[in-house]
């Protein structure tokens, strides 16, 4: 009358294993569910019992005890109606300990008895450690993604009962998706760097970014083509290894949206949230659910911030930490999650609230409208940048008859290139270079040491910014094929493109 059925729980991006024991004894009538369940755990009592009797299969009429171990984890969801329904017919004799020995068990119940989806699917499969995983129909493609555990669907509690008996064979779907499983696609058509007219700095300014994986900060009026810029960084990118793939992967799976874009054809992610998201949307978090945020979404691809000056304060200064150790901590009473968040930052914003809209491109904002829009960022955030460049109106000749830029894929193999330099070094961009490395991997040539020190000595430049200066530098020698020390050409350009004269003063505060 007691049986063990292994399943798993969702904690933050990753599966915890739980082990569903339900025990069928003597007594009053009950079902009782203990070992730290939420409410939708709790109310798995109702679905499993209307599932079994819609199902055609027998519900025992005794005192029911569901124990979630370890009891000390926290379980949230429904993703475990599916082990407790197949635990409760094992106690009943409904099926066999050895129909369900090595296999794990996910998913919600319907009332009809259907199996359902939950978020997760993916690390739950993989924290289960099982040879065998069932998982509802519909998640079936995302289960496979975990190739060591051989996934089963069920469309039904009553289809999955035959199933085991051996009565009826396992339904085959072709669903398959993930490098390695399926074949890449290319995808469709998508946006071409040279779209964009005019603009060589910025255009400049965004290979350089790609390569080196450097945040950078967009400054400009309406309709300049920072948004342009920013959809098209993308694509400069290279595709993402099958790791990265099934890390984009998994995070997408806990924050419960559908397999993302990198799934089939290994395309970076892009995230562009609205400037009215909450700190816990950005950065991830929660009350009993603790779900990934856009941050953790954007790993291994890009996050694009519109409208940067729009945001909330707050909500801005709680990605000062994720931007330097490229992993987001959220603490609660209950329990400390820790979500990956290695993104590369775009953000775009006006020179001011009217964005110099004016009859002849002036500024119509007041002294203190100016001021409030401005305190919004602080000077710690914007020394985060490595990038700041401002984007100006492109002129009428550029957008009527210039002629077109460099594509996205021209560009996006010098990217390459530079990528496969900083990897022989053993780090895969140039901004994840540590400070105590940069001696070795970005040695300064004599005239571009006394350029910085130069900058230094006029306050030009935290040691922050000095470090971030030098890895600019060093992915401008390397999309030049520049090898050996850092040269000076290379430095200033990264001194130019980190100076942001229309942003900072030299103390690094808000220019007037």
């Amino acid at each position: 009358m007691l049986a063990a059925i292994q399943s798993a729980t969702l904690l933050g991006v990753e599966g915890r294993r739980v082990l569903v024991e339900v025990h069928v004894s003597n007594g009053l009538p009950g079902f009782t569910v203990v070992g730290l369940p939420d409410a939708a755990c709790r109310e798995a009592r109702d679905r499993v019992r209307a599932a079994l009797l819609s199902s055609g299969l027998p519900w025992p009429p005794r005192r029911v005890t569901v124990n979630l171990a370890p009891s000390g984890l926290r379980k949230a969801g429904s993703g475990l109606d599916l082990p407790i329904a197949v635990g409760v017919l094992v106690a009943v004799g409904e099926l066999s300990a050895q129909e369900v020995h090595e296999c794990g068990f996910i998913g919600e119940l319907g009332l009809d008895g259907s199996v359902r989806a939950v978020p997760g699917i993916l690390p739950l499969v993989a924290a289960m450690k099982t040879d065998a995983a069932v998982v509802p129909a519909t998640a079936h493609a995302e289960g496979t993604l975990v190739s060591d555990v051989k996934v089963r669907a069920a469309r039904s509690l009553r289809e999955l009962v035959e199933a085991l008996h051996g009565r009826t064979p396992w339904p085959e779907l072709a669903d398959r998706v993930g490098p390695g499983v399926a074949p890449i696609e290319t995808g469709g058509p998508q946006p071409d760097l040279a779209d964009v007219r005019g603009q060589p700095f910025a255009r400049m300014a965004i290979e350089v970014a790609a390569a080196g994986g450097h945040h950078i900060l967009l400054v400009g009026p309406p309709g300049a083509g920072k948004t342009m810029l920013a959809e098209r960084l993308v694509g400069l990118l290279p595709p993402l290894e099958r790791s990265e793939v099934l890390q984009t992967c998994r995070i997408f799976s806990a924050a419960g949206l559908p397999m993302p874009e990198a799934a089939r054809t290994g395309r970076p992610p892009f995230r562009a949230p609205h400037h009215a998201a909450s700190a816990a949307a950005v950065i991830g978090g929660g009350t009993a659910w603790m779900r990934p945020g856009e941050v953790s979404l954007a790993t291994n691809g890009v996050l694009f911030l519109d409208e940067l000056g729009e945001f909330q304060p707050s909500v801005l200064e709680t990605l000062r930490q994720p931007l330097e150790e490229r992993v987001v901590r959220v603490a609660r009473a209950r329990a400390t999650v820790e979500f990956p968040a290695s993104f590369l930052l775009v953000a775009a914003m006006n020179p001011c609230p009217c964005g110099g809209m004016g009859e002849r491109g002036e500024c119509n904002c007041a002294t203190h409208q100016i001021e409030r829009y401005r305190r919004r960022l602080s000077a710690p955030l914007l020394d985060r940048f490595d990038l700041h460049v401002s984007v100006g109106r492109p002129t009428t000749p550029e957008l009527f008859g210039g002629a077109a830029g460099e594509t996205s894929v021209v560009v996006a193999e010098r990217v390459a290139t530079a990528r496969a330099l900083s990897k022989a070094r053993g780090y895969p961009t140039s901004s994840s270079i540590p400070a105590h490395c940069l001696n070795e991997v970005a040695p300064l040539s004599r005239h571009a040491q006394r350029l910085l020190e130069r900058r230094m000595e006029r306050g030009d430049l935290s040691a922050r910014g000095l470090s971030r200066v030098r890895r600019v530098a060093r992915t401008l020698d390397d999309l030049a094929g520049r090898a050996g020390d850092v040269t000076p050409e290379a430095a200033a350009t990264a001194l130019e493109m980190r100076a942001g004269r229309q942003l900072l003063d030299s103390g690094g505060r808000w220019a007037a």
